[in-house]
């Protein structure tokens, strides 16, 4: 079901699991323009939280595509380290926001 050709024009074929892969490929180049945004809008280089969410969004989707749609061992293992590496920094990013919150509830506590 998910391999069936919902458009063939001119040899460009669409199925369900190549939309998933174009999803994966736009969240995934898109994060760069991110990037450049916030660095742009900061005047220094920044990594915000949505590069990372769609980092991870994206690698799940290529992953999902290259392991279910194609079948691919090399595509499979080229977004496995981003995946990994996006989560990781997302984790980080919740640990230190968790962190902050305590941290000015503390010095809330001590001033009040």
């Amino acid at each position: 079901m998910m391999n069936h050709v919902m458009l063939n024009y001119y040899g460009v074929i669409l199925t369900p699991w190549k939309i998933i892969g174009y999803l994966g490929v736009l969240l995934f180049a898109g994060r760069w323009f991110v990037q450049v945004i916030a660095s742009y809008r900061a005047k220094q280089s920044k990594m915000p939280k949505l590069f990372w969410y769609m980092s991870f969004s994206g690698s799940v989707l290529l992953l999902s595509y290259f392991t279910f749609g194609k079948n691919d061992s090399v595509g499979v293992l080229s977004n496995m380290f981003p995946a990994v590496i996006a989560l990781y920094n997302l984790y980080l990013g919740y640990k230190n926001t968790k962190n902050n919150v305590i941290d000015n509830a503390a010095l809330n506590a001590q001033q009040g």
